[in-house]
């Protein structure tokens, strides 16, 4: 899952990313709307999580900014303005969910879990892919019905292949997803947890193989 903040307090916003890694949530920051701006434009987010007092304006306005842009991104406002008119506000903005500081780390877990599963009840929340079936709520990858273990770089790849099935992933698209702005990435890093990925798959006997694209990336072929 990779998560857009806008957040002015940099102390907070560095507590957030800490603490939202350890349940394998990659997390952009940025301070201004003007940066996030160009951070949406440029990336494809789970969910965006707004303040609303930000140096250059309330973090609401974007909402109102994407749905004209046609850019539909799940977000969920965090802010110290917390009253029940402060949060109808925001909710009528086009936020999926309020949330008021300050919270806790697992409340806002479970806000943003919520907030995906009402989207995959839309459509079914488990994918079937040959013998490998993905749960969008949960996620939890199960081959032949046991429970596939990955690392949390390990699984962002896999769901960014799953999100991109039927087509070569760039390798640009896969650093997007698994890393943040604020990670320094090895040269050989991505193919350390492609490996693995591509180990794990090949030990549990699923019948998905990720394949390289010579030049231009990767592709998660079904063996028949």
């Amino acid at each position: 899952m990779k998560l857009l903040l806008i957040e002015d307090d940099l102390e907070m916003a560095d507590a957030l990313r800490t603490a939202l890694s350890q349940h394998g949530v990659v997390l952009d920051s940025v301070a201004d709307l003007a940066t996030a701006r160009e951070a949406i434009a440029m990336a494809d987010y789970d969910i965006v999580l707004i303040d609303r007092q930000l140096p250059d304006g309330d973090g609401s306005a974007l909402l109102a900014e994407m749905r004209r842009s046609g850019k539909s991104v799940r977000s969920i406002i965090v802010s110290a303005l917390g009253s029940a008119n402060d949060r109808i506000s925001g909710l009528n903005d086009g936020a999926d969910d309020y949330l008021p500081k300050p919270f806790e780390i697992d409340e806002l877990v479970a806000r943003m879990s919520a907030v995906l599963r009402r989207a995959a009840d839309k459509a079914s929340p488990i994918l079937v892919i040959g013998n490998v079936t993905y749960d969008h709520t949960s996620r939890d990858v199960h081959v032949k019905g046991i429970r596939l273990l990955l690392a949390r770089r390990e699984l962002l790849i896999f769901e960014t292949f799953l999100r991109n099935r039927g087509r070569t992933v760039l390798r640009s698209l896969l650093e997007e997803r698994v890393y943040s702005f604020n990670d320094e990435i090895q040269s050989n890093s991505l193919e350390v947890n492609l490996s693995r990925l591509r180990r794990k798959l090949a030990d549990a006997h699923a019948n998905l193989v990720i394949k390289n694209v010579r030049g231009i990336g990767y592709f998660l072929h079904e063996l028949d």
